[in-house]
């Protein structure tokens, strides 16, 4: 009978509760049997009730279950056997509880455990107020909140919902019985509200083994950022000897924070790092740096120094800057970040713009310079800057079925100085195209005829030891007709039902001769043919300081296999060249012209041979020299996760005597895997060997068959919330130097990694990479609810 008067006092008590809630909203119809009745939730959730209409903690109704009760259910009640004091905020068990419900009082003998938001208590006793939710537990252990962290302890004092203090303790952000790292400390206080955990004459244990000691040492205790050292990153390289850092993050807000990053490279001193990130409705950037005052190796200061910012300003207006500068040409060779190869960084923008777009417009000024950095064996001319640049681009679409472009830029060029000396003329040079075509486009066919008009005008002593006029034009008439089909049939590729298309393409390009020799070079540079620059309407790129006269049809087919059920692509092939009915009169300076009728062939492959193994192939072959100008073959095995195997080769011919503006050539193998040697121990790879032979001359240092990039790394994944990583890395820094690096890191879930991260590198250089450790779920408020 007791029982049952607890059980009715408290629905009574819970029903009125309702009932008050429910008066400030809407109160639900009851269901009838012709209306729906309660339908089962697919997860555990907060109420948004309660959350709008929080109850005050002496005010919320408490739910009493035991085997044996005694008392006045208005003071003072003694529950014995299975006994746990339940309320929507949280719940107290044990073998035996006094519970005050004036007071909100609870002494728990024998099996205590306290459930609130997550976290969870145990201990032989306790005494516990759940109004103030302060107290004091003997011996206790914690599972804390959703975040998975572990603490044991001789003494727990409770004083608010979010404060606590654990007297000689042993905490561990580690989610396992047995965590294999963990921090022991004389005290350790908890601050959930302020996300953070003081652990005084704390140190860091890992497999028993003490890795770190501090006085003092600070960690959160969500997933959440929060202010504090981060743990320090170490490595070695030849170029700058031991390098190690000690980062230090603020959490200055919400939405913008700060990291120190005092460096020490035994091979050149001190240096000291920074990184400031911001967000706000209308703007994000940041800013990164470095300083070191005196270089032992060269005596001299060094420093980097970058800010990327966007701005909406409203009304279409908006803003944008990236601004970069190092203080020597040989920085990112001597201080690139372990495990990235930064050293190959050439170009470093400086760049500031205004822009306004809306439905049909778009325009922005800016100025555009650059800081090139020169390698000694391989000296680059530096590009021009633009100072400024503007542009206008107007465009409809679907008006009559016609589609109209129009795009102008204004550009003023400066040549930056090399070595004291200005190599080209500065100039002005105004640009505008007018396009319009007609796109008819139909079920299993497409034509679209074109027609535009491009003009330019220089202003520029380009030819200043001529008697060639400063202001100099051109007019060039552009026509083209792009025409596709589709077709398509049901088949069978490797006995799977299929579908394979045939898409044959012709692209009719129709430029008129006209004389360009007199005009300036300041953007502009000759276009790699592939399948896209085949179905372009200039042979250059960048800039329009030529156009191509062109009388030419570019002939094109594609066929594909797609699975009938799911549309993914099987197997492609196409193929492609370009007809030539007119020689090539316009050239850039120092370019050989094209007197051939017929362009290299392009051919392409790829297939998914099965569900783990794909290829692919892509080749340009010249037909009058009998060889091939350019070649990829590829192909990567994925059997299964955290294994894959991918195999390349790249060859490209170096240019003719006589044609500039090409690329050097290239022979090239790379081989990139990712294995599991056993259950947890995993190697990574990548070796890229160039088979270039060249002789030395006056700009470029004699190369030979080297490596010019080489990782080896061996991950292993530990029995419980760690992951070790030994990486090895080698990589060209200069057409004649290479840098080593050799790194290690001691992954702990829950508080973070020991050492440098390779984890960009990895991703970076080994296609299909996958972590040896899957990221882990998200955990919730309901975690270990009972």
């Amino acid at each position: 009978m007791r029982m049952v008067r607890w059980l009715i006092l408290s629905a009574v008590s819970l029903a009125g509760a309702v009932h008050a809630q429910g008066s400030q909203g809407t109160v639900p119809p009851a269901a009838t049997a012709d209306t729906p009745g309660l339908r089962v939730s697919p997860q555990l959730r907060s109420s948004p009730g309660l959350r709008m209409h929080r109850m005050e903690d002496d005010n919320i109704p408490a739910f009493m279950e035991a085997d044996h009760m005694k008392g006045d259910p208005d003071a003072n009640v003694t529950l014995t056997g299975t006994s746990q004091v339940r309320r929507i905020d949280g719940v107290v068990k044990g073998d035996r509880i006094d519970y005050r419900s004036d007071t909100g009082a609870v002494d728990i003998q024998g099996s205590a455990r306290l459930m609130r938001d997550g976290t969870l208590v145990t201990g032989p006793s306790a005494k516990f107020n759940i109004d103030t939710d302060s107290g004091e537990i003997e011996s206790p252990n914690f599972w804390i909140g959703a975040s998975g962290g572990f603490a044991r302890a001789e003494k727990a004092e409770i004083f608010s919902r979010s404060q606590m203090r654990l007297t000689t303790v042993e905490y561990s952000g580690c989610p396992c019985p047995e965590p294999s790292w963990y921090i022991s400390a004389d005290s350790v206080d908890l601050d959930f509200d302020e996300n953070e955990g003081v652990a005084r004459n704390g140190v860091l244990f890992f497999k028993g083994v003490p890795l770190l000691a501090s006085p003092y040492l600070t960690f959160p205790v969500k997933k959440e950022r929060k202010s504090g050292f981060l743990v320090p990153t170490y490595g070695v390289t030849s170029n700058s000897g031991l390098d190690l850092s000690v980062p230090y993050y603020f959490n200055l807000a919400p939405n913008y924070d700060l990291t120190l990053v005092p460096r020490y490279l035994s091979k050149r001193g001190p240096q000291l790092g920074a990184e400031f990130r911001y967000l706000g409705q209308s703007y994000t950037g940041n800013m990164v740096g470095t300083y070191l005052p005196s270089d032992s190796e060269s005596g001299d200061s060094r420093w980097m120094f970058r800010s990327r910012h966007q701005q909406l300003l409203g009304n279409g207006f908006y803003a944008d800057w990236d601004y970069a500068k190092v203080s020597d040409d040989d920085y990112f060779r001597d201080f690139s970040t372990l495990g990235l190869n930064e050293a190959s960084t050439t170009y470093l923008p400086q760049r500031g713009r205004v822009g306004w777009s809306d439905r049909y417009w778009q325009s922005y000024a800016q100025v555009y310079k650059y800081q090139t950095l020169q390698d000694p064996d391989a000296p680059l001319a530096p590009p021009y800057d633009k100072v400024p640049e503007l542009y206008l681009k107007g465009s409809r679409y679907d008006v009559g079925g016609f589609d109209v472009e129009w795009t102008s830029t204004a550009v003023r060029f400066e040549q930056p100085l090399l070595d004291g000396v200005r190599l080209g003329p500065d100039g002005d040079r105004l640009q505008t195209y007018l396009t319009a075509s007609h796109p008819i486009v139909r079920p299993g066919w497409f034509l679209i005829p074109k027609v535009g008009v491009n003009f330019a005008q220089y202003d520029t002593d380009w030819y200043s030891l001529s008697d060639r006029d400063r202001s100099i034009s051109r007019t060039v008439p552009i026509m083209s007709l792009d025409a596709g089909m589709v077709f398509e049939r049901d088949t069978t590729l490797f006995g799977n039902d299929s579908i394979q298309t045939l898409e044959p393409r012709l692209y009719y390009l129709r430029v008129p001769y006209r004389d360009q020799s007199n005009l300036p070079v300041y953007d502009t540079t000759l276009a790699n043919f592939s399948f896209e620059q085949a179905f372009e309407e200039n042979i250059y790129t960048g800039g329009w300081d030529r156009i191509a006269n062109a009388n030419q049809l570019t002939a094109a087919l594609t066929t594909r296999w797609l699975d009938a059920d799911t549309g993914f692509e099987r197997l492609s092939l196409s193929a492609a060249q370009r007809l030539y009915f007119e020689d090539q009169r316009v050239t850039l300076p120092g370019e050989t012209p094209r007197d051939n009728v017929r362009s290299d062939f392009l051919v392409a492959a790829s297939a998914a041979l099965t569900d783990t193994l794909s290829t692919e192939v892509a080749a340009q072959f010249d037909p009058y020299r009998n060889n091939w100008s350019r070649g990829l073959v590829s192909a990567r095995w994925r059997p299964q996760r955290l294994t894959s195997v991918a195999l390349s080769y790249r060859y490209q011919r170096d240019p003719l005597p006589g044609v500039a503006y090409q690329p050097r050539g290239q022979d090239q193998i790379s081989l990139a895997f990712q294995w599991p040697f056993s259950e947890r121990w995993y190697g990574v790879g990548r070796i890229d060997y160039s088979m270039r032979t060249e002789a030395a001359t006056a700009t470029a240092a004699r190369e030979s068959p080297r490596v010019t990039q080489a990782i080896a790394g061996l991950e292993y994944k530990g029995d419980c919330c760690w992951t070790g990583r030994v990486v090895f890395q080698r990589y060209a820094v200069s057409a004649s130097d290479a840098n080593t690096a050799l790194f290690f890191q001691l992954e702990l879930t829950g508080l973070g990694s020991l050492g440098t991260d390779p984890m960009s590198l990895l991703n970076q250089s080994i296609p299909g990479y996958q972590p040896v450790t899957p990221p882990t779920s998200p955990g919730t408020t309901f975690e270990r609810y009972e």
